[in-house]
């Protein structure tokens, strides 16, 4: 019986020391064996954090198939164009505050796509960026998209896989999300972009437009040389669709840029006032100026008001080399024809209305707060060895840019100065931020947003509050820029993504 006892202690304690040796050992790892190299333990996959169910909410299903499509932007104009749903813009989504959105997305191409719901605050899963929040969607195959409706707004989506090619060709949409009570009876939508339609997309990097851009103090001048054509909702010129309105009536106007360059529209004199940036709204917009400067990436919404029963026009403002390809008759009858469509609306005001001229009506901080967490961001200009000029976030190119690490609740405080020639439309995913000040000058009126336009010689001080767990994407929305480099991570602490950059997937997240 005593030797049964002492053999009995002697395989007990064989059995703690063997499993003590086990979970030190490199075959055990946080209780799953397949956690991605560099995982510790504790750590929670993104794909477990901040989940979504429609419970009693109305569900709106919408399918979007990515797909080639031959689209004719004006007469002798064709493109051949990757399309959701065989149109530029893709199908228009359109939900109410509280929503519950599903979208079933197939792809059709021969290359990986996905959707990126861009402003929208959703699940870090729900993001659409591959490599990052997902797998990119392989030929042939779906995913599916489900969300909330949470803010009401002006949103778009978008392809999020190499996107400065697949954005550029068309991968894009509009998705509306509107109150529970609508302010305007008229509600309508704008996409602006730019196409290489006579010519080959040229390079980036072409070094006559760079020398240009260096000499002019022109930051637009590297994106220039690549495009020769202005779109408004995929057509130009004559076959841009009049905005039908009566005389005395108002209209929300809804603009997205989804093109690579800055664009200015000229409206006709006091017609327009902006009321939201961003899908936030804006006070105190009560401005002389008639000309809205849109950047890269940015949604502005106006006010625009019907003055005159005279045929009249909002256009591109003058002077650029494309401008007679963005013009919006505003006439009284689809049948109309603009007499006035190549007239020139002239610029009533010395200011130009920007995505930062008018403060939001709900702040994220009543004061500027203390931060927990600080980064200095700049954005810079260097050459990627093979690759030729690379745009660079404090000398690094993505994957290599240091990531702004936060734990959940921290408030983050983010100095981005642009120390090169070129503008970078910074855009951070799954949060807003509270833009305190301007090189160095504090906002009477914060503005809050999800996009900031540094131009060159220009800083910016903004704020957030790391409250929506995952690994988020803050990137230049120039995306031929993000393609070379201008990309970080917002790395939350405790999580992580099982997915991988590149792979067999080929994720390309930039």
């Amino acid at each position: 019986m005593k030797r049964k006892v002492i053999g009995s202690i002697l395989i007990v304690t064989l059995l703690v020391i063997g499993g003590a040796v086990f979970l030190n050992s490199p075959f055990y790892s946080s209780g799953d064996s397949t956690l991605p190299e560099g995982v510790t333990q504790g750590e929670t996959s993104i794909l477990e954090v901040n989940a979504q169910e429609p419970e009693d909410r109305p569900v709106k299903t919408f399918n979007l198939t990515a797909e080639e499509t031959e689209w004719d932007i004006s007469e002798g104009k064709k493109v051949n164009a990757w399309t959701y749903n065989g149109t530029v813009p893709g199908e228009p989504l359109r939900v109410t505050e509280g929503d519950y959105i599903r979208i079933n997305l197939k792809n059709e191409l021969d290359v990986p796509v996905t959707i990126h719901w861009h402003g929208m605050l959703l699940p870090n899963k729900m993001d659409g960026v591959p490599g990052l929040t997902q797998d990119a969607v392989q030929p042939g195959e779906s995913f599916t998209y489900e969300f909330i409706a949470n803010d009401a707004g002006t949103y778009w989506y978008h392809s999020h896989q190499h996107s400065s090619k697949q954005v550029d060709k068309g991968l894009y949409g509009s998705l509306v999300i509107e109150e529970q009570k609508k302010e305007y009876e008229k509600d309508e939508f704008f996409i602006l972009d730019e196409w290489a339609v006579n010519q080959e997309k040229r390079d980036i990097t072409n070094m006559g437009g760079m020398m240009k851009g260096a000499m002019s103090g022109n930051g637009e001048a590297d994106t220039e040389q690549m495009y020769d054509t202005f779109t408004v909702n995929g057509k130009a010129g004559q076959a841009v669709e009049p905005l039908v309105m009566k005389e005395g009536e108002t209209a929300r106007l809804r603009f997205v840029n989804a093109g690579y360059q800055q664009h200015q529209l000229v409206f006709p004199e006091k017609s327009m006032k902006v009321i939201e940036v961003d899908g936030e709204k804006v006070k105190n917009s009560g401005g002389t100026s008639n000309v809205l400067e849109i950047a890269p990436g940015e949604r502005i919404d106006v006010a625009f008001t019907r003055k005159s029963s005279e045929p009249s026009v909002i256009r591109e403002n003058s002077g650029g080399e494309n401008a007679d390809d963005v013009v919006i008759p505003v006439v009284s009858s689809e049948g109309e024809v603009s007499a006035k469509r190549n007239q020139s609306t002239p610029s009533t005001g010395t200011e130009v209305a920007t995505g930062t001229s008018f403060g939001s009506e709900e702040m994220i901080f009543e004061d500027v707060p203390k931060p927990d967490v600080t980064y200095n961001m700049e954005l810079n200009m260097g050459m990627d060895m093979g690759e030729g000029m690379a745009f660079q976030i404090n000398d690094q190119v993505f994957p290599e840019t240091p990531p702004i690490e936060v734990k959940e609740g921290d408030i983050v405080k983010v100095k981005i100065t642009n120390s090169g020639n070129m503008n970078h439309p910074m855009h951070l995913h799954g949060h807003r931020f509270q833009v305190a000040s301007k090189n160095g000058q504090a906002f009477d009126a914060p503005v809050v947003k999800d996009l900031i336009h540094v131009k060159p010689g220009e800083e910016y001080t903004i704020y957030f509050k790391a409250d929506n767990k995952g690994e988020w994407l803050f990137h230049c929305h120039d995306n031929n820029h993000a393609d070379r480099g201008m990309v970080t991570i917002v790395d939350y602490n405790g999580v992580y993504s099982p997915f991988e950059i590149g792979g067999e997937q080929d994720n390309q997240p930039n």
